[in-house]
């Protein structure tokens, strides 16, 4: 039986979207929304059989520049993070406003760990994310067009992306630590380290810990279940997804994580280039972050938090750009 909560229009939707996958409707039981997510309506599809899938619906209208089909670029990140042989969803059906998936073991990584397993599983994450940093793909950029075909080099495809979101920033009237004006013209005095990646990786780009799925096996060891949340995904720099995984911190300081990677094969030196690209990278998202909460309409504590939180990391990541520090 289902859910007493299933909206009706969610188990319409639902039935809709297995019919048209191959998978008989008549084995849906339940239908339940997901939380954390702040983008697309999430929701759990579980079978009659006890096989669960998850359902992503696109909103109406994107609320930035690079939203544009975001479906499109999780279920790439997805086929990537197959080739890598790293746990993720597996697409089922995709199209621009419906994504369906498998649904990975685990629930988002919190703070019940205890200081071994949270070494273990930041060494085990390293690897993980060294393999995705192996796929590569046919260009530079973000493979749903939102701003157009990928483009033959990253400073192309990443100074778009930049400019887009500046363009956003000027749209919504974000209120920003520093003049837009200003924070592009910081930008641009580190653009030349962005010739050195040569190379279209596969790039998350939202891997702070929420989008880790850690499942508890059954002699109570956790493991990594799923790298999930995979819809702002391009063909980038490896290290843009550093910011992510070591959200309003500093990635060098995680030397768990790092082994992992290193030993995995990854590669990460931070000499001055890299640590200019990586200030790039974080003032890149930190934007996304002040900008996106206009559209969203995040409410007054989520606005305080952003002052307090986001507001000193942007302006840390344009100082180390224009300071002779880095």
């Amino acid at each position: 039986m289902t859910d007493s909560s299933d909206s009706t229009d969610s188990w319409v939707r639902a039935r809709q979207v297995l019919k048209a996958a191959a998978v008989p409707p008549d084995r849906l039981a339940r239908v339940r929304p997901l939380s954390g997510g702040t983008y697309n309506t999430v929701e759990e599809l579980r079978l009659t059989d006890g096989s669960r899938y998850v359902l992503k619906v696109a909103p109406a209208a994107p609320g930035l520049r690079y939203e544009s089909r975001l479906l499109l670029g999780e279920a790439e990140f997805c086929r990537g993070a197959a080739e890598a042989e790293v746990p993720a969803p597996r697409v089922v059906a995709v199209d621009e406003r419906l994504l369906l998936m498998t649904a990975c073991p685990g629930d988002p990584w919190d703070g019940s760990l205890d200081a071994v397993e949270q070494r273990e599983l930041r060494t085990e994450l390293g690897r993980q994310v060294a393999r995705l940093h192996e796929v590569t793909g046919p260009g530079f950029g973000y493979p749903t067009g939102a701003f157009g075909p990928l483009a033959p080099d990253w400073r192309t495809a990443f100074t778009t992306m930049f400019d887009g979101i500046l363009a956003d920033a000027r749209r919504h009237g974000a209120r920003l630590p520093r003049p837009v004006d200003e924070v592009a013209a910081v930008a641009r005095t580190a653009y030349d380290a962005l010739d050195e990646v040569t190379v279209p990786r596969l790039v998350h780009f939202d891997l702070w810990q929420g989008n880790v799925l850690v499942d508890r096996r059954a002699d109570g060891k956790p493991r990594i279940g799923g790298l999930i949340d995979g819809e702002r995904m391009f063909w980038g720099d490896p290290l843009a997804d550093f910011v992510s995984l070591a959200l309003l911190g500093d990635i060098r300081k995680d030397e768990a994580f790092l082994e992992g990677y290193h030993d995995a094969g990854g590669r990460a030196a931070f000499d001055r280039p890299a640590r200019l690209r990586l200030a790039l990278y974080r003032a890149y998202l930190y934007l996304i972050m002040l900008v996106e909460t206009i559209p969203r309409a995040s409410g007054a504590e989520h606005d305080r938090w952003l002052r307090e939180a986001v507001d000193p990391e942007l302006l840390a990541a344009l100082d180390e750009i224009a300071g002779p520090a880095i």
